[in-house]
């Protein structure tokens, strides 16, 4: 089986999650992780599973404007141009069945402080045609630019390693 994981990270911190997600996938799917910049500049190839994950900014899934404050914040060049955003809606529709699942990250504060960018994603999914594999999945930043909260990374590739072992029976189980 083969997963392909889409991913915007201004700080690395969602590009942290995005690599632990493709190791608790990989024991089940081949697994290919691309950056949202890269991902638009080609058709989606042929996957089991779309993962879709970025950073939540202002409530949401990052917007032109939120992605170029973030690269004036940031010493490493972060590309603006595209985020998970637009990708999503400028997506073709897909064949009923196609299978995806929606991460970010957000700040260590209760939801309804800080949004959901992961939330956003997997709406846009939806309305791609996508068959959510699993609810939306939020994984957890200390402040704005990082670090990542103690033991996300471990509960992001356990929480990859559960939905590969389902998708995989799901599969075993429509042969």
């Amino acid at each position: 089986m083969r997963a392909r994981i889409v991913h915007e990270s201004m700080y690395g911190n969602t590009a942290a999650i995005a690599a632990a997600i493709a190791v608790g996938l990989g024991e089940y799917f081949s697994v290919e992780t691309v950056t949202v910049a890269e991902a638009a500049e080609s058709p989606l190839p042929a996957v089991d599973l779309l993962v879709v994950g970025g950073p939540t900014h202002a409530f949401g899934l990052s917007r032109p404007q939120s992605r170029q404050d973030a690269a004036e914040r940031s010493e490493t060049p972060i590309a603006t141009e595209v985020g998970i955003r637009e990708w999503l809606r400028d997506a073709e529709r897909v064949a009923p069945g196609a299978r995806a699942v929606a991460f970010g990250t957000r700040l260590a504060r209760p939801r309804w402080l800080t949004g959901s960018a992961a939330r956003g994603a997997g709406k846009l999914l939806r309305r791609a045609g996508y068959e959510l594999a699993t609810p939306p999945m939020d994984f957890l930043v200390e402040s704005t630019t990082g670090p990542l909260t103690t033991g996300e990374v471990e509960r992001a590739r356990s929480w990859a390693s559960r939905l590969a072992r389902a998708e995989a029976d799901r599969g075993a189980d429509h042969r």
